[in-house]
């Protein structure tokens, strides 16, 4: 009898395949859902168009205008005019305008490197710092050498330690660079053996033996590592 029951029950509500349910419960989710999900579509189209527009008639005129505008202060810079390369000639911007009026391009960004590295030039070495410290880039020889100045920067500050990790870092950033990259490992070395740090000194000395062993950096090296008691 209960069995009848039970084929009864079946016979009244049939069991939905697999792909049925799948179908039912799709529905039921935009049923309920539906709102949202045009709601979301709607979102990425606002922004996939926002960004079209943006970069077409913001960011890239932007970037143009940047472009234009620095090529005289990077002159003024090449011919050692510094003060008319960070502040302009009144006709012409110089890098500090370069900077304030086209933040977020990328030669808003050079303009950094450019400015800290006329700061250096002209001893101000705290805004030096400020600038180098505020320039970024992916490209391995522009961030040796602003790492580099930074480290210039800081030991001019007094600032020794900071000096030391700068020139490290500018060091080992571009190893295939024989002419910086020795020359700032022997400066953090020089620096680490004024703080009493002779055993980094001499780890640094080796370094640009075994990885630059044909540079006058080198030679030097072994007569500093001499004078250390190190004739290994």
């Amino acid at each position: 009898m209960a069995t009848d029951v039970k084929q009864a029950a079946g016979q009244g509500s049939p069991e939905l395949s697999t792909e049925d349910k799948v179908v039912a419960s799709a529905r039921q989710f935009w049923s309920k859902n539906s709102k949202y999900v045009l709601y979301a579509i709607v979102a990425i189209i606002l922004l996939v168009g926002g960004t079209y527009v943006y970069n077409s008639y913001f960011r890239e005129p932007k970037e143009q205008q940047a472009a234009e505008a620095i090529w005289k202060a990077e002159n003024y810079y090449n011919q050692d005019s510094l003060k008319l390369a960070l502040n302009g000639d009144g006709v012409n911007m110089g890098f500090l305008k370069v900077i304030d009026k086209f933040s977020g391009t990328n030669s808003g960004n050079l303009a950094k490197f450019y400015a800290g590295s006329c700061y250096l030039q002209l001893g101000d070495y705290s805004n030096a710092v400020k600038y180098l410290e505020g320039f970024s880039t992916d490209q391995k020889e522009a961030k040796l050498r602003a790492t580099g100045l930074l480290g210039d920067a800081y030991a001019e500050l007094g600032k020794k330690k900071e000096a030391v990790d700068a020139y490290t870092k500018a060091g080992t950033l571009f190893e295939d660079d024989d002419v910086n990259s020795p020359e700032y490992l022997f400066r953090a070395a020089l620096l680490n053996q004024e703080l009493g740090k002779d055993k980094e000194a001499i780890e640094l000395l080796k370094s640009i033996k075994d990885k630059y062993p044909s540079t006058q950096r080198a030679f030097e090296a072994d007569k500093y590592l001499a004078k250390m008691g190190d004739t290994k």
